[in-house]
């Protein structure tokens, strides 16, 4: 009886904090409507990155119950790939015309798939050269190890980049969409929605639909049972690392165009950002990354504007906390990442 007026007092509690909240931002939005949907649209594009960042860690975790920091330096790994090329080829370089638009988008799409292929391989790598080796061996040893490999890729951007943050090219304009100033939409906040979904609903139905998908599933059910129908789980445990590198790499690129930087150690704070999406979702669920990260983005977006970018980081923590405290599951609930829905 006392556990059920704790669990009514706890729900009272978190209705009030959510109510208030609410209030504050409409407040805010009728006070200034155009600055609030420029924020929540701001707040959009950067949560799609997020998910596709946050999906890397539910994939591997629902696969082999591990929390893969390398993930994180991974993206930073993919922002500089795409840089490099797009800097190649001479993407820098001012729009001529119509032609001049088309090369740019050529050039990016290149860049995406080139740091897409270099992600993934780089995570299958780690995978087959750190992880695999201590498959069997005490779960404390597998996450220093993949501290570690963080480490390691960290330190190759230093030495890549150095320690400023470099510049992105632009992607097309920094104009607006919409004529005017009323409300800020960029042309590369449209290609980066543009790029995340069609992402996301491969992804979804690679998982749900391919015959790969399916063994993707059993391995994360039941390792034993799957290799006793015949699924290969070391190339399967691959797989599911190779897909998290290419989102990975493809979250980087867009990382770029998107902010207009990059830096050798973004991959801590948005590595950090991203696993707190999939905490917040529910880790091991794949929708529950995608909404934690677009949640993420959107409460970024408002902290910056309405409480100031010094107090961002922790607003954000404090929703994950309260979260965890009234649903310890996350929001869609913990579930293995290859089944896909809510829990």
């Amino acid at each position: 009886m006392d556990s059920i007026k704790g669990s009514s007092w706890q729900s009272r509690l978190a209705v009030l904090l959510l109510a208030v909240l609410l209030v504050a931002l409409l407040i805010q939005a009728a006070a200034n409507p155009s600055q609030f949907v420029s924020q929540l649209l701001i707040g959009i594009t950067n949560g799609a990155i997020i998910a596709l960042i946050a999906l890397g860690y539910t994939l591997v975790y629902g696969i082999i119950e591990l929390i893969n920091f390398a993930h994180g330096d991974n993206f930073m790994i993919g922002s500089f790939v795409g840089l490099t090329l797009l800097a190649g080829l001479g993407i820098f370089s001012p729009i001529n015309g119509d032609s001049g638009v088309l090369a740019k988008i050529a050039g990016v799409l290149i860049a995406l798939v080139l740091a897409m292929a270099v992600c993934g391989l780089i995570n299958v790598g780690i995978e087959r050269i750190a992880y695999k080796p201590l498959r069997n061996s005490p779960r404390l040893a597998v996450l220093i190890t993949a501290i570690g490999m963080s480490f390691v890729l960290q330190n190759v951007g230093l030495v890549w980049k150095g320690p400023a943050q470099v510049s992105f090219p632009q992607l097309i304009s920094s104009a607006n969409i919409f004529p005017g100033d009323a409300i800020i939409f960029r042309w590369t906040d449209l290609f980066v929605i543009g790029a995340t979904v069609p992402l996301l609903l491969g992804l979804s139905y690679f998982i749900k639909n391919t015959k790969q998908g399916k063994a993707m599933r059993a391995v994360a059910q039941d390792k034993e049972a799957a290799a006793m129908v015949g699924i290969n789980v070391n190339r399967t445990i691959s797989i599911t690392f190779l897909l998290g590198g290419i989102l990975a790499g493809a979250s980087g690129v867009m990382y770029g165009l998107f902010n207009g930087i990059t830096v050798f150690n973004v991959g801590f704070t948005q590595g950090l950002y991203a696993f707190t999406a999939a905490v917040l979702g529910g880790i091991g669920n794949l929708s529950g990354a995608v909404l934690g990260g677009f949640l993420i983005g959107v409460i970024s977006s408002m902290a910056d504007q309405y409480i100031g970018v010094r107090w961002t980081s922790i607003v954000i923590f404090s929703v994950l906390v309260l979260v965890l405290v009234f649903r310890p599951k996350g929001l869609l609930g913990d579930r293995s990442a290859t089944q896909g829905g809510g829990g």
